[in-house]
C-alpha cells in the first residue's frame, strides 16, 4: 500500500515523500500512525545522518522513516500474532528495542518502521520483545508521550543510593529526599516534575532550575507550590541566571546539606558542574541530556566522590516497564503528559520542525500524521485562525484555553474530526 512520510536520506536531508509499503509477512503488523511527538534525539539523528550510532550506513539507498514517539491503530495482523493483536486496536510501543545487541530503533534505523508517516510496518522483533503495547486510553497523544515520559521514569528508577559499609545499591530516588531538576523547565524537565510530584516514592524537596524566566513562570503556573505544601513537598523554581552564586543559592534551599538526587537536563558544562557541586552525601547525579559532541566533558569534584560517596550516571530511554508505568499513571490521571506539549502540526510540518528543533521555543512539538497544518503554538491558535481566516483554529483555542492552555483529549478529538481530510 502507499504511505506518506518523512524519511532520512543523509545528514540534514529529510524528505516528505510517498513510497510503497511491502505486503506484511506472517510475523509483522501493519499500523496506521495517528500521532508522533518530535524528540530532540530525532533532531540529533537528522543532523548526523549515518554518523549517528542508530542509523545504517546505506540510508541513502534505504531511507529511514523518522519519529519514534508514536501511537495509532492496528490495521492488519500477520498470522503469527492474531491471537494477541487484532485490527482496530489502538497501539503504542517501546522503541528502545536493544535487539540482540544492536542499537536499531524505529525512527532511526528502519526503512518501513517509524512515526512520521501515515502507515508503517511493525517488524517481528518488536512483538518478540514485548514492545508493542495495546493502548486502551482515550487520546493518542497521551500514548505518544508515554515514550518520553518513560525516559524520565527510567531515570528515577535507575538512580541508586548506598549505606556506608554495605555494598548494595538501593535503587530509585531517595524517599522523602531532596531532588533538583537542573535546566528543568523544558518539556522533558516538566515531564520529570509531574512524575516526581505524583509517583509513589516522592521527595520532600523539589527544586527546578532554568535560565528562562518565562518557562519557569509557566512551570510554576502549572505546578503551584502551595498546592504541594499540604502533601509535604516543598517546591521551588529558581532562575540560576539571576543568582550571584547559583551553587550557594541551591545549597541554601537544601538546608546546606545538598541534594540526594539531581537530574541534569542540559548538556552544558556549567550546568553539569553545578549539578555535581550541589550533591549531598551519597548524592546521585543522572546526566540525562544526551550531547551531540562525542568529546563533551565537564569537571566533577572527585574528593566528594571518594569521601562523600557522590556518584554520576546516565540513562537514555526507558524500558517497557517504565512505559507501562507511564500509561497507567496517565490513565489514572495522576500525571498529565500534556504539560510537555506547546505546539501541534501536520505531517507536512514534521521535516522542517525536526531540522530546526533547537531554534523553536517551547516544549514538545506534536505531529498528527493524517492532516496538513503548519506548526502552531497552542497559545497562538486564535491568532493563527484569524491570519488564516479559518474558524476551526478559534474553536481549538477555546478548548485549549478551557484546560489551562494545555492540549487535551477534547482538543485532539476536535482536531481529528475537523482537520483530517475525509
Amino acid at each position: 500500500m502507499r504511505a506518506k512520510g518523512v524519511r532520512l536520506h543523509a545528514a540534514n536531508d529529510l524528505r516528505l515523500e510517498e513510497f510503497e509499503l511491502p505486503e506484511i509477512k506472517e510475523d509483522e503488523i501493519l499500523v496506521k500512525v495517528v500521532s508522533d511527538s518530535i524528540c530532540m534525539s530525532t533532531y540529533k539523528c537528522a543532523i548526523l545522518g549515518p554518523e549517528h550510532k542508530r542509523v545504517h550506513d546505506d540510508v541513502a539507498e534505504h531511507p529511514a522513516i523518522m519519529g519514534h514517539e508514536f501511537a495509532g491503530d492496528i490495521v492488519k495482523v500477520g498470522k503469527n500474532h492474531q491471537d494477541t493483536f487484532a485490527p482496530g486496536m489502538k497501539f503504542t510501543l517501546q522503541p528502545a528495542l536493544n535487539y540482540k545487541g544492536t542499537m536499531w530503533s524505529p525512527g532511526y534505523s528502519y526503512e518501513f518502521f517509524g512515526g512520521d508517516t501515515t502507515y508503517c510496518i511493525i517488524p517481528a522483533e518488536v512483538m518478540e520483545l514485548g514492545c508493542l503495547l495495546e493502548y486502551k486510553g482515550r487520546a493518542y497523544y497521551e500514548a505518544s508521550l508515554a515514550e518520553p515520559m518513560s525516559c524520565s521514569i527510567g531515570a528515577f528508577n535507575a538512580a541508586y543510593h548506598t549505606r556506608m559499609g554495605v555494598y548494595e545499591h538501593e535503587m530509585g530516588i531517595k524517599e522523602n529526599g531532596k531532588l533538583a531538576i537542573m535546566a528543568g523547565a523544558g518539556p522533558m524537565g516538566l515531564g520529570a516534575l509531574t512524575y516526581a510530584l505524583h509517583r509513589d516514592v516522592r521527595p520532600s524537596l523539589v527544586v527546578v532550575t532554568d535560565l528562562n524566566q518565562e518557562r519557569l513562570d509557566r512551570a510554576e503556573e502549572l505546578f503551584p507550590p502551595a498546592e504541594y505544601e499540604g502533601e509535604g513537598i516543598s517546591l521551588h523554581f529558581v532562575n540560576t541566571g539571576e543568582c550571584e552564586d547559583p551553587v550557594a543559592e541551591l545549597l541554601s534551599i537544601s538546608g546546606g546539606t545538598g541534594y540526594d538526587d539531581v537530574l541534569c537536563y542540559a548538556p552544558v558544562a556549567a550546568v553539569v558542574q553545578q549539578s555535581g557541586d550541589i550533591l549531598g552525601r551519597d548524592g546521585c547525579l543522572n546526566f540525562f541530556a544526551g550531547p551531540t559532541d562525542n568529546k563533551f566533558s565537564a569537571s566533577m569534584n572527585f574528593y566528594d566522590v571518594h569521601y562523600n560517596s557522590t556518584h554520576v550516571m546516565g540513562t537514555t530511554g526507558g524500558n517497557t516497564a517504565d512505559m507501562i508505568e507511564s500509561l497507567e499513571l496517565t490513565a489514572a490521571k495522576r500525571i498529565d503528559p500534556a504539560v510537555m506539549v506547546t505546539h501541534i502540526g501536520g505531517l507536512d510540518a514534521a521535516a522542517e520542525t525536526t531540522l530546526n528543533l533547537p531554534k523553536i521555543p517551547g516544549g514538545k512539538k506534536l505531529i498528527y500524521t493524517h492532516l496538513s497544518m503548519p506548526l502552531t503554538a497552542l497559545d497562538e491558535l486564535r491568532k493563527a485562525g484569524e491570519e488564516r481566516k479559518d474558524h476551526r483554529y478559534g474553536a481549538l483555542a477555546d478548548i485549549v484555553e478551557a484546560h489551562k492552555g494545555l492540549w487535551c483529549p477534547e482538543a485532539e478529538e476536535y482536531l481529528l474530526e475537523n482537520f483530517v481530510e475525509k
